[in-house]
């Protein structure tokens, strides 16, 4: 009878292992996109992410006879810690994510592992999984196994609902993606609102200044930072983390699909939109070849079409959150954004999301501009 062992990641050969593991655990999953093995590398890798800088994280290797057969990563993030209580992180609180296991005894074997770590630690509670940061891959996908992510989304089999949730976890926020026809245009009532903001002479909307990317990134970040602030969950996001996620995303990032919206000539609200650059690495795989690389690289600076565009982020500053105005704006960027999609990159899909399970603001634009939930994603919980 065969006995697994679960041993810490120590070197960097290790590392490279635990990472390369997710390739073959998914190899089967035809909804499964490989991301590029370089940045999954380098997301757990201190002194390449700096969300290493404010975090300890500790991975873990399952081996069945020198055989990897499944892989956990536990964090602290001391920012999180540092959260109020009753926005869901707050002191005492881990996290575990990028699960992988060949079945339901290593899978609670690698948990157990990663809640005995947390536990020397200090923790004393759970929320789970996180890979790494709830800015990256937060929850368990848990609806929408039959179509593949989009672009910066988790992707998990239907058989870990059943394992976690076996493992004494319970549910502790649902997050929600939405998807609609893009090529359509939304109902009358929305384009009155549009309509009505393009005559305000104290609304502007413009796209991201490319030439002044760091300046526009810094805006965002000051206005996510407020406009979350209150939400379940959050984390602020440091400088660091800001230059980090920048430079990654900067070949994604077109100045006709991230719009700022400024009100009397003061930044209040932004759109992120990207285009779905999984619908390339489903092709390429994560370690592309020559002819692959250079299809990604054509694809992100010559000539990017696509069918999926995703909106990661939105937010509007809090002092607008309660008027009329946020949602005006929030539909102005929409639209603009649309249209966007449809003419300059042939996309004829959007995707909204995560957004929380109550945020009554968030779904309720949703639903007007008739998109319906497409992804649910478990963000579950559990007392050390």
């Amino acid at each position: 009878m065969s006995t697994i062992a679960i041993t810490p990641v120590t070197t960097k050969a290790e590392r490279a292992a635990w990472v390369d593991y997710v390739y073959v655990a998914n190899a089967g999953d035809p909804n499964y996109v490989p991301q590029l093995r370089t940045e999954e590398l380098g997301k757990v890798t201190p002194g390449s992410n700096p969300f290493h800088e404010h975090a300890t994280c500790q991975l873990f290797i399952a081996r069945d006879g020198g055989r990897i057969v499944g892989r956990i990563a536990a964090h602290i993030d001391a920012l999180a810690v540092g959260q109020p209580a009753e926005q869901g992180m707050g002191p005492g609180t881990g996290n575990w994510g990028a699960l992988e296991a060949q079945n339901a005894a290593i899978a609670h074997q690698l948990i157990a592992t990663a809640e005995d770590w947390l536990r020397q630690q200090g923790m004393t509670r759970v929320l789970a999984p996180m890979n790494l940061s709830v800015w990256e891959e937060p929850g368990l996908l848990i609806k929408g196994h039959d179509h593949p992510p989009t672009v910066m989304m988790g992707h998990q089999p239907a058989k870990f609902q059943p394992w976690i949730e076996s493992a004494g976890y319970t549910p502790a926020k649902l997050l929600k993606t939405y998807e609609l026809d893009i090529t359509q245009e939304f109902p009358p009532l929305i384009q009155r609102i549009i309509k009505s903001g393009e005559k305000n002479p104290r609304i502007n909307i413009r796209g991201v200044d490319l030439k002044h990317f760091d300046r526009d990134a810094a805006i965002i970040l000051d206005i996510l930072n407020d406009a979350w602030s209150d939400n379940w969950g959050f984390v602020p996001i440091t400088d660091a983390e800001v230059a980090y996620t920048a430079k990654n995303l900067k070949p994604l990032v077109k100045s006709d699909l991230v719009q700022i919206a400024e009100y009397d000539g003061e930044p209040v609200a932004f759109m992120m939109t990207l285009p779905d650059m999984n619908e390339v690495l489903a092709k390429i795989g994560p370690k592309p070849s020559p002819l692959g690389g250079a299809r990604l690289l054509w694809w992100l600076f010559v000539k990017t079409r696509v069918r999926t565009m995703r909106v990661p982020l939105m937010g509007v500053r809090k002092k607008l959150q309660s008027s009329r105005m946020a949602s005006q704006l929030a539909f102005m960027m929409i639209e603009y954004i649309r249209r966007n999609s449809v003419a300059n990159y042939g996309a004829t899909r959007g995707e909204i999301g995560w957004i929380l399970e109550d945020n009554q603001g968030m779904n309720s634009i949703a639903r007007e501009i008739h998109s319906h939930v497409n992804k649910e994603y478990m963000i579950y919980e559990k007392a050390l």
